[in-house]
């Protein structure tokens, strides 16, 4: 393989720095659904990666994209030391500031960064690598074709003469950028598809990584802030007196969102908001409740729909089916729950004003520092630790905007920070949605006919509604528009159901919902089909080989067909997800009280090329024990205007003694990789759900399932 057109977009500064070696710096063009306001206004022509060598061979690799517990630190730099052919004992990772132009779209979300890294990082590895053989072909007098490379060296294979990559940095730093350049054959490859330790392993056990939480800065105050419970209400007046008694209570003072407390310590702050006296105008959403937000959605499906995709007769198809079945199905809002509490640390000078957070989005942070310090992007930098959880909360700048507002007002550097009770009640919330679905057999059993509709919250369209087109947001129908199956007549639409509730991504997103409702959809015709669900959905997969090769594996690896102990059942799901494959096979056991155990989760994957096995299985097994959570415990309602949960004791998510045993199977691809932080989630709710109809003969339609759902 070869990478052509390598230019001023590719490359645009090759220099030598005394003390430094070569420096190269890459272009990573955004992607992912999470861009949507950053197409546009990023430079094509930004740095966001560099690859420095040093005169001591040591490779500095600079990765821009946020590290939360995905291994994103070393899956970016392998794709790089890979094709530079460098040692990978003396390479170095270091996290790139955010910064709204020189680093592109540093934007951490819908599994994109490998995926989007890919070719321009090889190209990044490739490059150096033939630079630095130029210069040791120049030294030698040799053609570069009689040089070859290896962990950190340039061999002259005539006259088995060697240099390092040291030694040679500061003569490649003179050599003209090439404009093609050969990449690997993935058969060569020495690092990527090896099991390789994180490089943040060290810090993370001895204590010394530091997340958003960990930041000091000299000077620096804490602060907490008292928000209206009810969405969209706000401070009709407040006495912060007692407050400001408290001893360590520096300021209160009044912000957009609520009433900030600023103190010496985060438990002074603590201390000094409850003393606040606050009088809320609770506003319009006062009376909002979930049982009100259901009715709306329900209503709302019989309102006219914006198609994402018609395929033969569409809608209109169901009127030739032999046997039709309908259902209804509903999930839903949901909170993040990350483990490290939100927060965020700002300190805004005259001149300058500097951001240390946990961002999935660091460019999101410096737009909101630009609107409220009136400072120029070049002015503003955003520091990204690590992030204890993300999941699609640390996309949202609210904590740096409340960090950034206070900073301005104080004139010292301020630590925000959002307890547990403040985030999940003030989350921005995986969207609630109402789905009716129909589908048709032919007289063999065959699926023929398909009309999915979904109600649901626009997260696109409640932030940016220019983006909307038609009534389409084209996320919303993500894993219902791209359903793999053949069916000649389909139809999947869609209806905007905004409501009061913030709404964010959430780890997978819409795939999560949507997922769950044509998984299960699929197992009860394959029932009215009087087929086993596995053979079903092989029998229409024809056209998606890849989802069928996860399918099959998954099935063989859990022994499907094979009985059970006494008391087992199994449940089958398989879904696309962000260019990626997974299938999932669940073995459970249910209580007569009505209590599921799941004991046991098969998965297979087909991610393209992988990069690091362990990530892979860590992953998958992370989504698993993500998605059990809402499948059998959490959910988030809504009264008189709030959200009703606050902590792990009434929001539950699934305990490490409930956790099951999660085996991950990899199917070999050549193709690019793709995402593999999200696609693991969206099958483990239908896999359950058909898991339970196996045991107890009842259909489930909502989540999370409850007891009541598995009686008569």
């Amino acid at each position: 393989m070869a990478a052509s057109g390598l230019n001023r977009r590719d490359f645009l500064k090759v220099s030598f720095v005394a003390g430094t070696g070569l420096v190269l710096g890459c272009h990573l063009p955004g992607g992912g659904k999470l861009d949507v306001t950053e197409a546009a206004a990023v430079d094509a022509q930004t740095l966001n990666a560099w690859v420095t060598i040093a005169p001591d061979s040591t490779v500095t690799i600079f990765a821009a994209k946020a590290e939360m517990g995905q291994g994103i630190r070393t899956s970016l730099p392998m794709i790089v030391a890979e094709e530079l052919d460098a040692d990978w004992n003396k390479v170095k990772v270091e996290h790139a500031p955010g910064h709204s132009t020189k680093h592109g779209n540093q934007g951490t979300g819908g599994s994109s960064s490998i995926r989007t890294s890919w070719k321009p990082l090889r190209n990044a590895g490739a490059t150096a690598r033939a630079m630095l053989v130029a210069a040791a072909a120049q030294k030698w007098g040799v053609e570069p074709a009689a040089c070859r490379t290896e962990a950190g060296f340039v061999i002259n294979s005539k006259g088995n003469q060697r240099l390092s990559y040291g030694e040679l940095a500061e003569a490649a730093a003179k050599v003209p950028v090439p404009k093609e350049v050969p990449l690997k054959d993935p058969k060569d490859f020495k690092i990527i598809g090896k099991k390789t330790a994180r490089v943040d392993n060290p810090k993370i056990v001895d204590g010394s990584a530091i997340y958003g939480i960990d930041v000091k800065v000299p000077g620096m105050l804490t602060a907490v802030v008292a928000r209206c419970p009810v969405f969209g209400g706000k401070v009709a007046s407040f006495d912060g007196s007692k407050a400001k008694a408290v001893p360590g209570v520096r300021h209160v003072l009044q912000i957009p969102s609520g009433v900030a407390v600023v103190a010496d310590t985060f438990w002074q702050a603590m201390q000094g908001r409850r003393a606040l006296e606050i009088k809320w105008d609770e506003g319009p959403n006062a009376s909002l409740n979930s049982a009100a937000i259901s009715k709306m959605l329900k209503e709302k499906a019989s309102g006219t729909a914006a198609v994402a995709r018609k395929e033969g007769a569409g809608a209109e198809g169901m009127k030739s089916v032999a046997k039709k079945l309908e259902a209804v199905f509903e999930v839903p809002f949901l909170a993040h729950a990350t483990m490290e509490p939100i927060n965020a640390t700002a300190y805004v000078q005259k001149d300058s004003c500097e951001i240390w957070a946990g961002a999935q989005f660091p460019q999101f942070m410096v737009q909101a520092a630009q609107a409220i310090t009136q400072l120029p992007a070049t002015a503003i930098k955003v520091n990204v630790t690590l992030l204890g959880g993300g999941f699609g909360r640390r996309a949202e700048p609210d904590a740096a905007i409340e960090a950034i507002g206070i900073s301005k007002e104080v004139g010292t550097p301020v630590k925000v920070i959002l307890t547990r009770e403040d985030d999940m009640q003030h989350d921005f919330y995986r969207p609630a949605s109402y789905h009716t679905i129909s589908a048709g057999l032919d007289a063999k059993g065959n699926l023929t006919a398909w009309n999915h509709r979904i109600v649901a919250p626009s997260i696109v369209g409640q932030r940016w509604p220019d983006q909307i087109k038609n009534g389409l947001d084209e996320a919303a129908v993500e894993g219902a528009a791209t359903i793999q199956y053949h069916v000649p007549h389909l139809n999947v639409d869609y209806v905007m159901a905004n409501t009061a509730i913030p709404t964010g991504w959430w780890r997978s997103v819409y795939n999560t919902q949507n997922a769950f409702v044509h998984e299960c959809f699929v197992d009860e015709m394959a029932t009215a089909a009087g087929k086993d669900p596995y053979e079903f959905r092989k029998a229409h997969l024809e056209k998606s080989p890849r989802l069928l090769a996860v399918l099959n594996l998954a099935a063989e690896k859990a022994g499907w067909g094979k009985p059970l102990p006494k008391g087992r059942f199994r449940g089958i799901a398989c879904h696309m997800s962000f260019g990626s494959f997974v299938a999932e096979v669940v073995e459970i056991s249910v209580t007569e009280e009505g209590s599921i155990q799941v004991h046991r989760v098969v998965c297979a994957a087909d991610c393209g090329i992988v990069i690091n096995p362990d990530m892979l299985v860590a992953q998958i097994q992370g989504a698993v024990t993500d998605g059990l959570g809402p499948t059998l415990k959490g959910r988030i309602t809504i009264e008189n205007g709030q959200v009703q949960q606050g902590n792990f004791d009434d929001y539950e998510i699934t305990k490490m003694d409930e956790t099951p045993v999660v085996e991950v199977h990899v199917v070999p691809s050549a193709e690019n990789p793709t995402g593999i932080g999200e696609p693991g989630l969206p099958p483990i709710a239908p896999a359950v759900a058909n898991a339970v109809f196996a045991a107890t003969g009842k259909r489930i339609r909502r989540l999370p399932i409850r007891p009541e759902d598995l009686k008569a």
